[in-house]
């Protein structure tokens, strides 16, 4: 993507992270990210019983953070581990991955024992525990910094659909981070996030989209974007409306709003 184009960047970071900080208490500093909490979601399967071993570790945090006593709440915490631990030593990828998750967020940090559970559940095809461990070996947490083996996870987990995989597969391709700078690759996967509703890359898109003059089109991407909370697609968004008709204006957010996201494991 051709940086020269961008009219506005992001208020938001780029390459997308799971909230945790190092041990002395200093966000991670790097060339292309900063820390930004990630959204939670289930991988559960039915059962007969309830399987909490299954539940992702930021929904337990959920759940036990109203708590007022911390002792409470660190035992709750500490009961999810032991079913995450429970579940990952019968060989269970949700709960290896869960479990490689808690590691990087409880006290203390335990960078190393996240990526061996991620790893194994990575190994195993769990698309999510895939791109945490492409963000680990991005950044470096519990293990050698390594982007050409970054990329292969971020690569695998966008393939299984997990848009947040796509959008940084992409950035790696626009910015040749651990492979070679390819253009087509970084807009394929950028589209493909941007499809799948994520909001950063409905901005990048649309300012692509717009560098290209297909204004009609840009603006759907860039009302997405601004629906999902990127404002700083909305100046775009209104430079690009002074250019068309009102018939092409309104074309364009119906076009928005019959909008719906392709299908992803997110």
């Amino acid at each position: 993507m051709n940086q020269k184009t961008l009219l506005y960047r992001s208020d938001a970071s780029r390459f997308i992270a799971f909230p945790f900080s190092k041990p002395d208490g200093r966000d991670a500093k790097t060339k292309f990210s900063r820390w930004s909490k990630v959204s939670s979601e289930s991988s559960s399967s039915p059962t007969n019983d309830p399987d909490f071993s299954a539940l992702p570790f930021d929904i337990l945090t959920k759940i036990a953070a109203p708590f007022n006593f911390p002792n409470l709440l660190a035992a709750s915490l500490e009961e999810a581990i032991a079913l995450y631990q429970k579940a990952a030593a019968l060989g269970d990828a949700a709960g290896q991955c869960n479990l490689g998750i808690s590691y990087l967020n409880t006290q203390p940090l335990n960078h190393k024992e996240a990526v061996k559970w991620l790893h194994q559940a990575s190994v195993g095809g769990h698309v999510r525990a895939q791109y945490q461990l492409a963000l680990c070996l991005h950044q470096g947490l519990g293990v050698e910094q390594n982007l050409q083996e970054a990329v292969k996870w971020y690569l695998k987990a966008a393939e299984g659909g997990y848009v947040r995989a796509m959008y940084n597969a992409s950035l790696c391709y626009t910015f040749g981070e651990g492979l070679s700078h390819s253009r087509r690759q970084a807009r394929k996967w950028m589209k493909r996030a941007a499809d799948r509703g994520h909001g950063k890359a409905q901005f990048e898109h649309g300012l692509a989209l717009f560098s290209e003059g297909e204004l009609l089109k840009a603006i759907v991407y860039l009302e997405l974007a601004t629906r999902s909370g990127e404002t700083a697609a909305t100046h775009v968004k209104n430079a690009i409306l002074q250019q068309l008709s009102a018939t092409s204006r309104d074309l364009a957010l119906r076009l928005t709003d019959n909008w719906r996201a392709l299908p992803s494991s997110r």
